[in-house]
């Protein structure tokens, strides 16, 4: 073998590389983990859920610290109207200090009169902003996880949320939530913030004896909310480290117990093909209890039918060999002899023996033909439904009204049924079969005999038994006379006649068909021989569809 074809059956076979069937395995199982795993990563409903739950905190925070300014921030004017006092500033700052939320306060003018971040003192602001965690694998994983997020939020369409803007100077009307608590409303809202993710906002007026004095709204970040969606996140990639290690390990041995097999079969497949001398054989998997030990035993079976039919090819080639050295040697013999006679009478005799010869020849290449054709033809074939008794009918009015002399032929049905006998098959082979057990069953029969064709159900068989009047086959040849080109015939017929073909033929046919074909004597009460029996047994194809 030269070295681009060796190269060529180790890419085939997969050595030297990861099988093709490891890798589908592979990507098949951890694509499927993958993207469930990444469908548990996307907690959108979860995280709504979070979200309405720290806005429904945020709102009973927000009802809490309207009714203590509306009860300790408020001052009542000389007019008899209510106003926000100055306090209100202490007290905003205050009551949010614990709680991690933002509070800002707008008076009815709009105007801001208190942020809980904004300290005042010697003429200047001083506004406190909350630090984001350190840098490291958390803010890491959370920028993945927020890339994520990103991706997945543009291929299912979900809505982006307003952008939430802070203006150096604010107003009531930076913020609709604010404006609408100014009319009396309970108003949140949800914006997305460049740095912080979320801002969550909820917005309760200030009132006094149903006056609205000012708009209290609270915000705050989603950092909890983040870190929340976070650790679960988290704990589900661990989980998946470990799930996508299992299912990798798992695979690998899955995929050994069916391409290490697979590889083994393929490479002793290819070291039988270039066997010669039937040296190698395909591995014993019989152990298996699945698919891969079918397939090794199905390729074993076919490999030693491959062989079989070789082998039976050769001793074919062989036996034609021989058969027809014999009448060509008889044809070369006699025309060597013609060409030196001169009596007349002699070169008669030489010339009928050559027309003998030509014919017997014409016979056994004919023979030999149908012989040679008949495995293709009932490889490719397709079988039809074939009515026996039918068939046997017609066969036996074919020889019974064509033969004014010799053996009558009676078909009988012995199990009284009335049902069709019907077979699978094709019609035409299966009557050369009958008609080759016909002709050599009245070559045995005397002329005064009868050649009986019983036809029966025995279970899921048909059953066709061919009886004649014969001397019966000698001892020990019951099997013999179905080999090929083999003859055992009456001492009163002409030799040459048959080719020694028809029997081996019929038994291939029959055997084609999935039947049987025996021969056997009949015998009386005390043992003597009364005839031979052909029997014939097909699979009954009742109630099969035609095809």
């Amino acid at each position: 073998m030269n070295a681009g074809a060796e190269e060529k059956r180790k890419t085939r076979t997969g050595i030297g590389f990861i099988s093709p069937i490891t890798r589908r395995i592979l990507a098949v199982n951890v694509l499927a983990l993958a993207i469930l795993v990444a469908g548990i990563l996307y907690l959108d409903e979860y995280k709504d859920n979070l979200i309405q739950a720290e806005l429904s905190a945020l709102a009973t925070q927000a009802e809490m610290f309207a009714v203590a300014l509306s009860e300790g921030a408020v001052a009542e004017t000389p007019s008899g109207h209510y106003r926000v006092s100055n306090i209100s500033k202490q007290m905003v700052r205050r009551l949010v200090k614990t709680t991690g939320t933002r509070a800002r306060l707008f008076r009815q003018d709009g105007e801001l009169t208190a942020d809980s971040r904004r300290l005042a003192g010697a003429g200047k602001t001083i506004e406190i902003e909350e630090l984001p965690p350190p840098e490291g694998t958390y803010s890491a994983l959370s920028k993945a996880f927020d890339v994520f997020d990103l991706i997945l939020n543009r291929l299912t369409a979900r809505r982006q949320l307003a952008l939430y803007i802070e203006n150096p100077v604010q107003r009531v009307t930076d913020y609709p939530e604010a404006m609408a608590a100014l009319a009396g409303d309970y108003v949140k809202a949800v914006r997305r913030s460049d740095k912080d993710g979320l801002v969550l906002s909820v917005a309760v007026p200030v009132q006094r004896y149903k006056q609205v004095l000012a708009t209290l709204m609270l915000t705050k970040g989603s950092r909890v909310i983040d870190t929340a969606l976070y650790e679960i996140r988290r704990k589900i990639l661990q989980v998946f480290v470990v799930a996508i290690a299992i299912t990798v390990l798992l695979s690998i041995y899955l995929s050994g117990t069916i391409a290490r097999p697979l590889k083994r079969l393929a490479a002793a497949a290819d070291r039988v093909r270039h066997d010669f001398g039937r040296q190698h054989k395909i591995p014993d998997m019989s152990g298996r209890r699945d698919e891969i030990g079918e397939l090794a035993e199905t390729m074993r079976e076919m490999t030693e039918a491959l062989w079989a039919r070789m082998d039976a090819t050769e001793r074919f080639a062989a036996d034609v060999a021989h058969e027809i050295k014999n009448p060509l040697t008889s044809l070369r013999s006699a025309v060597e002899t013609a060409a030196r006679l001169k009596d007349p009478e002699q070169q008669q005799k030489l010339m009928t023996i050559i027309q003998e010869d030509v014919v017997r020849l014409d016979r056994l290449i004919s023979d030999i033909s149908d012989a040679s054709r008949l495995d293709a033809e009932l490889s490719r074939t397709q079988f039809d439904l074939v009515d026996m008794a039918a068939m046997l009918a017609t066969l036996a009015d074919m020889h019974n009204n064509h033969k004014e002399n010799g053996p009558r032929i009676e078909l009988v049905r012995t199990d009284g049924g009335t049902q069709p006998l019907v077979v699978s098959g094709m019609d035409g082979r299966l009557a050369q079969v009958f008609q080759n057990l016909i002709t050599n069953a009245i070559s045995f029969s005397p002329e005064s005999g009868d050649i009986l064709l019983s036809l029966f159900q025995d279970g899921s068989e048909i059953c066709i038994q061919v009886d004649d009047d014969g001397p019966g086959i000698p001892d020990g040849l019951e099997q013999k006379i179905f080999d090929r080109f083999y003859t055992e015939r009456p001492q009163s017929e002409k030799f040459g006649t048959h080719s020694g073909l028809g029997l081996n033929i019929s038994q291939q046919i029959v055997s084609a068909h999935e039947g049987s074909l025996t021969a056997a004597n009949r015998t009386d009460l005390k043992g003597r021989v009364m005839g031979a029996r052909f029997t014939v047994r097909l699979p009954s194809a009742t109630g099969k569809s035609r095809g």
